[in-house]
């Protein structure tokens, strides 16, 4: 490739760290799309006659069959995808394949390739978290009525439905499809027909290259066309904060799995055991999707610092761009199965969540709240009367709803036997009716809003 200003070849060191063909190889569907897409418009612009470009295209078609039927090759001589498809492409019709470079450079070719990759990337993280998301409404629909405690500093606060708990799971999943679906947008421009850096000379047409492409247009910078990397630091990002999410839901799998909780059981498929202890039922899956997070994290670190000092144009630093965001994609895309097949398979104990739920005086707000509704009290003074009451109650070893009706009154004498017959969790969660509230009634609605969205093609919020 550059016998004509190089006199001996690359240092056996140098011709490793400079090949990226081992990574890179995965490119190679969207590099011979960006080639076939490239080759006609040299045809339809007369910059190649049309018979060459036939010819170039019938070659790059059979290419494409070759590495779909039989893998692609590695020759760390020919360094990345690009120049192992333009070597295969001289071995099969000669000398009219050093005319597929016209008009372009390694350098818009990647950038257009990768841009492709990341696109492709997107649609199947969309289409892994709608599958998540059916997956949650499901079992959210499956238990709007199941009582299970809410926490805050993982201490029990107020019951809640487990219904209303997943449904929060979709709300977070919708935010990471809209940003993907941001991120898709922002990119979907082809860098294709920017060259080296500074655009070419030959009349090409970047408008029908795009068009070919599925892309919206042509950038429109040369310059920042072969050197941004946004789209994939977008991706990334996008990938960080769905790991995020996530990672929260697979922390609680964990936690209700365990025996001090005993919330759910999982299923055998998605357990491990114990190499010494025969009682062993691990959550082994949510704690590797746990840990995937820090590694997708960090992969959008590797890039940014990457990045963070580069000049225009194009370094070879940018080589380094497609490594963590393939590593990156294949843990979300792993992670997001995992969590998909645990979620439906799992087994929830709702007896098991009801007592928790109904534990640490969780309807204490409850009877505060009655105070200011029934009995017209400011909220601070009820705030006051009901922390007096729940010491009561822990004096007396039983529940808010169990404390001696002689003894509330003794505290405040307008807690009467109504107040009491308030505090039940059932009673706690469908007074919770306010707008994305946990009452099963409001908790229904939303699952309905949810699937009609999902049915119809968009997001589930």
């Amino acid at each position: 490739m550059w016998g004509g200003r190089f006199a001996g070849g690359p240092a056996a060191v140098m011709r490793e760290i400079n090949a990226s063909i081992p990574f890179d190889k995965r490119l190679w569907q969207q590099d011979i799309a960006g080639s076939r897409a490239h080759v006609a418009m040299l045809g339809a612009q007369g910059i190649l006659s049309l018979d060459d470009a036939a010819t170039i295209d019938a070659g790059l078609a059979r290419i494409h069959d070759e590495f779909a039927a039989n893998g692609v090759p590695v020759d760390m001589a020919l360094e990345d995808i690009h120049m192992t498809v333009e070597s295969r492409l001289a071995e099969l019709i000669g000398p009219v394949a050093g005319r597929l470079h016209t008009a372009r450079s390694r350098n818009d070719q990647v950038a257009t390739d990768f841009r492709l990759w990341v696109r492709d990337a997107i649609d199947t993280v969309d289409a892994g978290l709608a599958a998540f998301q059916a997956v949650l409404l499901d079992r959210a629909e499956e238990h709007a009525d199941t009582v299970m405690p809410g926490f805050t500093h993982l201490q029990v606060a107020q019951p809640v439905t487990l219904g209303h708990h997943l449904m929060a799971y979709v709300e977070m999943i919708a935010r990471d499809r809209s940003r993907f679906a941001d991120a898709r947008v922002r990119m979907n421009r082809s860098p294709l027909g920017s060259a080296a850096l500074a655009g070419t000379g030959f009349p090409v047409d970047r408008h029908a290259t795009a068009a070919a492409l599925g892309f919206d247009g042509p950038t429109a910078n040369s310059l920042d066309s072969v050197s941004d990397r946004d789209f994939a630091l977008d991706y990334l990002a996008a990938a960080s904060s769905c790991a995020l999410h996530l990672s929260r839901l697979a922390e609680e799998v964990i936690i209700w799995a365990s025996q001090p909780y005993g919330f759910v059981s999982l299923s055998d498929a998605w357990s491990t055991g114990s190499s010494i202890m025969p009682q062993k039922r691990n959550p082994d899956a949510a704690e590797l999707v746990r840990g995937h997070t820090g590694r997708i994290i960090g992969c959008f670190t590797a890039l940014m610092i990457t990045m963070k000092g580069l000049p225009l144009a194009y370094s070879k630093d940018m080589q380094d761009d497609k490594p963590p965001l393939f590593e990156a994609h294949d843990l979300l895309a792993l992670s997001i199965a995992a969590m998909t097949g645990m979620m439906e398979s799992i087994s929830f104990r709702p007896d098991r969540m009801r007592a928790a739920a109904a534990s640490g005086y969780s309807t204490a707000t409850d009877l505060a709240d009655w105070l200011v509704r029934e009995r017209n009290v400011p909220f601070r003074e009820a705030h006051h009367i009901v922390g007096s009451a729940v010491k009561a109650a822990e004096a007396h070893g039983c529940d808010l709803a169990d404390l001696p009706l002689a003894v509330a009154q003794a505290i405040d004498t307008r807690l009467d036997a109504g107040a009491l017959a308030a505090l039940t969790v059932e009673a706690s969660v469908a007074s919770r009716t306010s707008h994305g509230g946990t009452a099963p009634v409001r908790v229904r609605e939303a699952i309905a809003a949810a699937r009609a969205a999902l049915a119809g093609g968009g997001n589930a919020s």
